[in-house]
């Protein structure tokens, strides 16, 4: 293995990989093994390429000798080597403590084909991320799309299909919008390499069907991120997908659908054109403060603790929408900052609702009553987790939401301070609820004993947790990437 591949080896490992795993069905837990040493070496592979673009900067990898724009090129940069290490760094982790939680959610017959789609659903998620063409980021969005709906659907509630079909209509509808704004651009252009748009439309802004296509790619994308009011599939494909798969989508799918609408924005489109012609910050903003509050609120009523944490992401979503809308160097690196730090905290968190599932099954907060006396580990780290989600100092998400009031203090936009402010309460409300639940009621007398999560569940539920802590304490390493790839994004640009 040449270095020089390491960028095609990073999704074509876990793409062949895939079939390997599915031909292991009758050996569930090899497939397992398998799965999490492919999702380790994408992670290594990923912090080799972020070493070269620290030194070197843009990669350019160029599949088969066909030089860009002709082929198919993949691209690294600042940005998303930054996500690619979110991704394969939250794959690595999850899949390696997933083993009691999906042997004891899933019947072995469906092991091995619930690992051979996370593997999928990585490789599509690795491709977004690292590709430069965007009819190949369109296929490599299906491949992730097709993957989640199957994986959605092994969960073992019934309501789990329906939840899979919903995701499948939205998510259908959301990729056939983009698959018609490439199309616009490739009738317009003649080419699919996003480099080259970019080239070929800055003398086509005046054009009609350019409005079009970056009418239906907003939109397309925006289904795919659950940008509110998109959001409806959300909930349930969280909610009821078997545990590890939605602590694995909840801190990857969507922020990579939030990469691809910056590259889009930034990068094809350019911020003059996004900005100053289309003024989508007047979409991004009011869009992203209804959801900060409005599904917040809607978080305090649930009695489901993976449908509060659903709702909860649609609204720390929100935040990251309103970062870009803030057209600012400071609020685009708060919202890299936020795709980076609530990946680490819905992580953690939906890692330790994995742990109470594995030992009451049904994670409603009647349920868990009482429960830190018997499973003071895994409560502990849900508190850790729900520290850095509410934006306590020293936790990650403190930096990035502080990074967002540093932006909008820039612009005079006090609303949005106090926007950030008020849904940070908000946070600390409904995750009080499960805190009081598990730490102030009696457990009920007709209650079973439950003993500690398994150790391997644990430690990777406690990685993240302490994750949170590091990258607070110390966030120069995310940070410094972060605002560079805003810097180069931004190019200049005055609003």
């Amino acid at each position: 293995m040449t270095i020089g591949h390491l960028p095609a080896l990073q999704v074509v490992i876990p793409l062949l990989a895939a079939p390997v795993c599915f031909l292991l069905g009758r050996w569930p837990r090899l497939a397992w093994l398998l799965a999490s040493a492919v999702a380790w070496t994408t992670l290594v592979i990923a912090i080799g390429l972020w070493l070269q673009v620290r030194e070197g900067g843009t990669i350019s990898y160029a599949f088969g000798g066909w030089a860009p724009p002709w082929g198919i090129e993949y691209a690294v940069d600042r940005l998303n080597v930054l996500v690619l290490l979110i991704v394969s760094g939250i794959a690595a982790v999850i899949f390696s403590g997933s083993w009691e939680s999906v042997r004891q959610e899933i019947p072995e017959s469906r092991q091995a084909l619930l690992f051979t789609n996370l593997l999928l659903c990585l490789a599509g998620l690795l491709g977004i991320t690292i590709t430069g063409d965007a009819f190949n980021l369109f296929v490599l969005l299906e491949i992730s799309s097709l993957s989640t709906y199957a994986l959605i659907s092994l969960g073992r509630d019934r309501r789990a299909l329906t939840a899979s079909f919903q995701y499948l209509i939205m998510g259908t509808i959301g990729a056939t919008f983009i698959l018609i704004g490439v199309g616009i651009l490739y009738m317009l252009t003649g080419t699919l390499n996003m480099a080259d748009l970019a080239h070929r439309l800055g003398g086509l802004q005046g054009s009609r069907a350019m409005h079009t296509a970056y009418g239906f790619l907003v939109i397309g994308i925006g289904l795919k991120l659950a940008m509110f009011p998109l959001h409806l599939w959300l909930p349930n494909a969280y909610a009821y997908a078997p545990s590890v798969v939605s602590a694995f989508i909840a801190a990857t799918a969507t922020k990579v659908a939030v990469y691809v609408m910056v590259r889009y924005l930034y990068t094809v489109f350019g911020p003059e054109f996004a900005f100053s012609a289309m003024y989508v910050q007047w979409l991004f903003i009011p869009v992203g403060i209804i959801a900060v509050l409005f599904t917040s609120i809607v978080a305090l009523f649930q009695h489901d603790i993976k449908r509060m944490l659903a709702y909860s992401s649609v609204a720390q979503i929100g935040y990251m929408l309103v970062g870009i809308g803030l057209v600012n160097v400071t609020g685009l690196t708060g919202a890299l900052l936020h795709v980076f730090n609530h990946a680490l905290m819905k992580g953690a968190l939906f890692l330790a609702l994995a742990a109470i599932c594995f030992r009451i099954g049904n994670p409603r907060i009647e349920n868990i009553r009482g429960i830190a006396r018997q499973m003071p580990w895994t409560m502990a780290a849900f508190v850790g987790g729900g520290l850095s989600l509410i934006g306590v100092p020293l936790t990650a998400g403190f930096i990035s939401k502080w990074y967002l009031i540093l932006a909008a203090v820039e612009r005079g936009w006090w609303p949005v301070v106090a926007v950030v402010v008020i849904a940070s309460l908000i946070a600390v409300i409904y995750v009080w609820r499960v805190v009081e639940a598990a730490y102030l009621h009696p457990r009920p007398e007709d209650a079973e004993t439950v003993a500690e999560a398994p150790p391997a569940l644990l430690a990777v539920t406690w990685a993240l947790v302490l994750a949170n802590v590091w990258f607070g304490v110390n966030p120069g390493l995310v940070t410094s990437l972060a605002s560079g790839a805003a810097e180069a994004l931004f190019g200049g640009y005055l609003p």
